[in-house]
Formats: C-alpha cells, structure tokens, sequence
C-alpha cells in the first residue's frame, strides 16, 4: 500500500515509511547528533513523538488527516544514533475522527507509546 499522506515530510527530521497496511503503519526514524537535548546525546523527545505522529497519520493514510491531540508516555531515554521504530495501528473510526494508538522502539526496547486522536478533514487544512 502507498502512502496518501504527509508527502512532504522529511525522512531525516520525522522518519520513513516501512510499511502501510489498511489501519496500519510502521515508520523508522534514524537519529542523529544534530537531534541532542544535551551534552551527553539525550534524544530531544519532540523527534520520538514527531515519528509516532507520522505513523499514525500513516495509519489513517488519508490526504487530510489531521492530529487532534495525543495522550502520550516516554517509558525510556534515547540516545542519538539509535533508530526509532514506530507502529501504528487504527483502534476506532466514528465518522471523521480517528483513534490510533502507537508505541515506539529502540533496539527492541519501547521507548514511547500513546494514543492519537486524528480527524480527517473534507479539504486541505490551508488553502
């Protein structure tokens, strides 16, 4: 399956499609320095959670899918250099909004997971 969404988003900042399955997406992200909260490589959370995002949006796979909001947990530090592993998958659909649950692994080890709430929307968010 093809991606429908997000096309412009960058493989280097926010990851890469692994596999789209209908209510199912993978996506891997592979960390640089340049991505350091700190001196010792601390992984800034906001590239986790902007690959978790992406599957999810992936997920949905719509044109105009949308994140409502998200309830989200860091269950493990991660160091840059490692790569991300993010699955998605869509638990409920009530007309246009979405629910997609998500978690995150490192080296086999879930680093992230949460809940998205995601709406698709009848046109592009801006025109």
């Amino acid at each position: 399956m093809e991606s429908k969404t997000h096309l412009a988003i960058s493989a280097s900042l926010v990851g890469e499609v692994v596999e789209i399955m209908p209510g199912k997406a993978t996506a891997r992200l592979k960390t640089t320095g340049e991505m350091a909260a700190d001196e010792r490589g601390l992984l800034h959370g906001g590239f986790t959670f902007g690959l978790a995002d992406y599957a999810a949006m992936l997920a949905v796979n719509d044109p105009y899918v949308v994140l409502g909001g998200a309830e989200v947990r860091f269950l493990a530090a991660v160091r840059c250099g490692d790569e991300l592993l993010a699955t998605a998958t869509l638990d409920t659909q009530n007309g246009k909004k979405h629910c997609v649950s998500c978690f995150v692994e490192s080296g086999g080890n879930r680093v992230f997971e949460g809940t998205f709430t995601c709406f698709v929307l009848e046109k592009p968010l801006l025109p």
